[in-house]
């Protein structure tokens, strides 16, 4: 079971004295176990976001710590900036990463409100997945009105807090607590330091939208006709000429025309759907889960939307970004590129990168490194700051417990042909699989996506992806092939002076020499689907490159009976005779199909080569 980790991504107050955010992160790095990821202040904004994670038990201590500090240093009846805010903490969200559940960190997420609101003397509210009632989920709703409306608004029944006096603290404000989703921070830069040509595209793009105008709108909405308003009798929809007679009326239209529920856009504009007389008539932006706002940033001597994104899933970076472009060409403007604050998820680059190669007409079936590069260049997140994958995206597969791997070939030559036992066949025959895997990418990628290639082009594509999949797990099973005869070797050292030790022995024993089993088995299994990615490649590729299709089914058929033969080696051992049973049958299996396929795709290239 994975190690419970958490993230925590507490936004603060001040972004200019540097001296002051380094004394709230050194309470953060002060507690045991604490990684302090990233610290990006705006000086804009007057505000810094900070990220790091940690187990529950230290991210609780950490995150009070911080909160703690901030109500010393920060005095909100002085603050001035540019991002909405309502506390010297603004919001301190958390953020499952492993090993612990959403309703876990929920408790987790009360845990340190209570504590803050009854030691700190600060107004707490729950947010998102944290929020008691449902109309307090979206931050934005609960900031309405931002620092200047506490004083009146703590004394409104309906704005009691969750957790602290419902007093006006004037120097530390109010802060927002809750446990929330991955919330990518993104920046889209323009070529301009007009701030409302931001603004006017963030308001396309956010959830929320904007006040909707009738009149020349083109190129920027801001500048065209009037702002429309709701008033008795006459209920205008703001996506189309419709007006209707009650609001009612007009909230069936937009549902019916338009397929968005306007009472639920009202309400996260701060309106009431019952009574919105006198109120502007809002129209949705493009994207759920999306908030956007524009500014100018000094430092950068550039506009920018200041993006964030609540559910990657769903609306992720590239979907924004390329809306933005399409918009700003409308305008006349350019985006320069792009930036991500603090981590990004490895799921979310990811797919960016998948997306623009497909964008390009060209193949996903690349290594993992190639995708990630196309998504960093694609955004342009090097535009104005500096973006390292290593340091920056969580969750980025790393092979830490995978020395063998990270050898020159050389050095790896040479550690097999020394007199250890370790690394042997099994980790052999993972890199054959893996190399077998590989080729068949190469000709597939070869081969696809060039002019005239269209009729082959969606097999091939599809024979790459899962190559390259298939050639990522046996790389893997390199290391994890030594790693479990490690294993075994490790249980034969146990004491055995006594009757419970040997009985302790032999059962680790047997559990090691089923996971060194295990290990090889898939193996086997991984190059027996490379031999059949290769039954693809060798029939759709590029006919100049067929014998490379053939080294690669070759080399991935050693890699299926070397897993096999591991597999056969440690069963002689293992008392479990089901278990055994099992095994050879299931070996048998695999040498038979695989030496089918092989045999399919070598006849082909003999074919061809004759």
């Amino acid at each position: 079971m994975d190690q419970a980790m958490v993230e925590c991504v507490p936004n603060f107050s001040e972004g200019k004295d540097m001296g002051v955010i380094k004394q709230i992160t050194d309470v953060i790095e002060a507690v045991d176990n604490i990684r302090l990821l990233d610290v990006d202040p705006g000086a804009e904004m007057n505000r810094t976001v900070v990220t790091f994670v940690g187990p529950p038990a230290q991210i609780k201590e950490a995150a009070f710590q911080a909160i703690r500090k901030a109500a010393e240093l920060i005095d909100m009846s002085k603050h001035q900036g540019s991002h909405p805010r309502m506390g010297a903490t603004d919001v301190c969200p958390f953020v499952p990463v492993s090993g612990i559940s959403i309703d876990e960190c929920v408790q987790l997420s009360k845990e340190v409100g209570q504590r803050v609101g009854e030691e700190l003397g600060i107004p707490v509210y729950l947010y998102e997945k944290s929020a008691q009632s449902p109309e307090r989920e979206n931050l934005a709703i609960i900031r309405q009105g931002e620092y200047e409306a506490l004083p009146e608004k703590l004394k409104k029944p309906e704005w009691k807090p969750d957790y602290g006096p419902a007093d006006f603290n004037a120097k530390a404000g109010a802060t927002v607590i809750g446990v929330r989703e991955f919330l990518i921070a993104y920046n889209i830069n323009l070529n301009t330091r007009e701030s409302k040509y931001a603004t006017d595209i963030a308001f396309e793009l956010r959830e929320k939208g904007r006040s909707a105008r009738r009149g020349n709108t083109k190129p920027f909405y801001f500048k065209g006709g009037t702002i429309l308003k709701y008033k008795q009798g006459s209920y205008p929809c703001g996506s189309c000429s419709f007006e209707g007679k009650t609001m009612e009326e007009t909230i069936d239209h937009c549902k019916k025309e338009h397929d968005y529920d306007l009472a639920a856009l009202l309400k996260l504009n701060g309106i009431s759907p019952q009574h919105p007389e006198g109120k502007s008539v809002k129209k949705p932006g493009r994207f759920d889960y999306c908030k956007a706002i524009g500014w100018l940033v000094p430092e950068f001597d550039r506009a920018q939307l200041s993006i964030n994104l609540t559910n990657y899933k769903i609306t992720s970076m590239h979907h924004v970004l390329e809306a933005t472009r399409e918009m700003a060409a409308e305008r006349g403007l350019i985006v320069t590129g792009s930036e991500i604050v603090g981590m990004v998820p490895y799921p979310a680059l990811l797919e960016t990168g998948k997306f623009y190669l497909r964008k390009q007409g060209r193949s996903v079936g690349i290594p993992i490194r190639d995708i990630l590069e196309t998504a960093v260049q694609s955004l342009g997140v090097r535009d104005v700051t500096d973006f390292d994958i290593d340091e920056r995206v969580l969750g980025l597969p790393k092979n830490t417990d995978a020395p063998l791997i990270a050898m020159t070939v050389e050095a790896f030559t040479n550690e097999v042909s020394r007199e250890s036992p370790a690394p042997g066949g099994g980790s052999i025959a993972a890199l054959a699989g893996a190399l077998g895997a590989a080729l068949s990418s190469m000709v597939a990628n070869l081969t696809a996506n060039k002019r005239g290639s269209e009729a082959v082009d969606e097999p091939l594509n599809a024979a790459a992806e899962e190559a390259q999949d298939i050639k990522q797990q046996l790389v893997n099973g390199v290391d994890a092939d030594t790693n479990a005869f490690n294993a075994y070797m490790a249980a034969r050292r146990l004491p055995a002076a006594t009757d419970e030790q040997k009985k302790i022995k032999k059962q680790a024993e047997q559990d090691g020499l089923k996971q060194a089993v295990r290990v090889p088995l898939k193996t086997a299994e991984l190059s027996l689907k490379a031999i059949e990615v290769a039954r693809t490649v060798v029939q759709f590729g590029n006919p100049n490159s067929i014998t490379d299709v053939g080294v690669g089914a070759q080399i991935a058929y050693t890699g299926v009976k070397g897993g096999v033969y591991n597999v056969l080696i440690n069963l002689k051992d293992i008392t479990d005779a089901a278990f055994v049973q099992e095994m050879k049958e299931t070996c048998a299996a695999l040498e038979a199909k695989a030496l089918d396929a092989l045999s399919s795709v070598l006849n082909q290239v003999e074919d061809a080569i004759r």
